[in-house]
């Protein structure tokens, strides 16, 4: 690892005797294990100098998507003690709807995915926000392949309704939805915008608490304009 470590400081390579230097090893130790992290693909040589191979890269890149997730994990988690409810992220990748993480207690349960989210976007707010940041000509190809159904006697009834429910969205609106997915149960999705990827951030309620249901959402986009600059939320995790 230190070989790694000190291989990785040196952009333009070193070659072994200065890593041996560096690293405070015997030269045949130092060779011997540089041989070997070549052989592994860790390290590579090139007219005997050694940079970072392909598995430290993937090595690294993992060490990374680990500690994006763990910085949104630690901020739902936030958000979710701040303003008292269950936080979701998801994002619109490959033509799916995709619930990344969920951040709730036992007191504040998420709302039970017991119709596939991925099947029911027209009916709940995280799937609605979805898909009011998508162009139209994106958004009819996921209602031909996910066709509007019932799913509680509130859900939009068919995708003429709800194609036209989104076109007057504004863009980066507030999404409300409230028991068109699960009966008893209130939602808000805050949307954000990722590259040119698509996703958001949404809370839910029981509906014997809707009153709270405004002011969460919008303590949450508060809350998210105020830490998304310093927060990396990775599409990727």
């Amino acid at each position: 690892m230190r070989l790694l470590e000190s291989v990785a400081a040196h952009e333009h390579g070193a070659p072994a005797k200065q890593l041996a230097r560096e690293t405070g090893l015997a030269l045949p130790t130092a060779y011997h294990l540089l041989r070997t992290l070549v052989f592994e693909g860790y390290l590579r040589r090139d007219k005997g100098l050694f940079f970072l191979g392909e598995a430290a890269d993937r090595l690294g890149s993992s060490g990374a998507r680990q500690k994006r997730r763990s910085t949104v994990v630690d901020a739902l988690a936030h958000w979710r003690d701040t303003i008292g409810v269950p936080v979701y992220y998801a994002v619109y990748r490959d033509g799916e709807i995709e619930v990344m993480c969920v951040s709730d207690t036992p007191g504040n349960p998420a709302v039970e995915e017991w119709a596939d989210f991925r099947e029911t976007g027209h009916a709940h707010a995280i799937g609605q926000c979805l898909l009011s940041q998508l162009d139209e000509e994106c958004r009819r190809d996921h209602l031909d392949r996910h066709p509007v159904q019932a799913v509680t006697p509130y859900t939009v009834r068919d995708s003429h309704t709800l194609l036209r429910r989104l076109d007057r969205m504004r863009r980066m609106e507030l999404v409300v939805e409230r028991q068109e997915y699960a009966l008893g149960t209130v939602c808000a999705a805050v949307p954000i915008t990722i590259g040119s990827t698509a996703a958001t951030l949404a809370i839910s309620l029981p509906s014997h608490q809707a009153d709270r249901l405004l002011e969460a959402a919008q303590q949450l986009q508060t809350e998210v304009g105020r830490l998304l600059g310093s927060l990396a939320i990775s599409i990727s995790i």
